[in-house]
């Protein structure tokens, strides 16, 4: 089977950027990687692999994480930069 040359989603700086503040906000609301997977009854393996980057944070997990870290989704997800509008004419 051939490989990808695609870099994995991983490494995009959007995708940095996410897991990133997933750390920030476990922080920020004062939990341990312990205590995240307690509640959301996994292994703490789990937090810590999604923190890394080592595991795909689907868009079910991202809104648990939402949740418990009491946080909207622009936190982790902030707006794209808006295209400047072309001048009419």
């Amino acid at each position: 089977m051939a490989r990808s040359r695609r870099k994995s989603a991983v490494y995009e700086p959007e995708y940095r950027s996410l897991i990133r503040r997933v750390r920030e906000a476990r922080v920020e609301a004062g939990l341990t990687q312990a205590e995240v997977a307690a509640a959301l009854d996994r292994p703490v393996s789990f937090v810590s692999k999604c923190e890394l980057g080592e595991r795909r944070i689907d868009p079910v997990d991202l809104a648990k994480f939402m949740e418990l870290y009491d946080k909207p989704f622009e936190y982790f997800i902030p707006a794209r930069r808006r295209r400047k509008a072309k001048p009419d004419g």
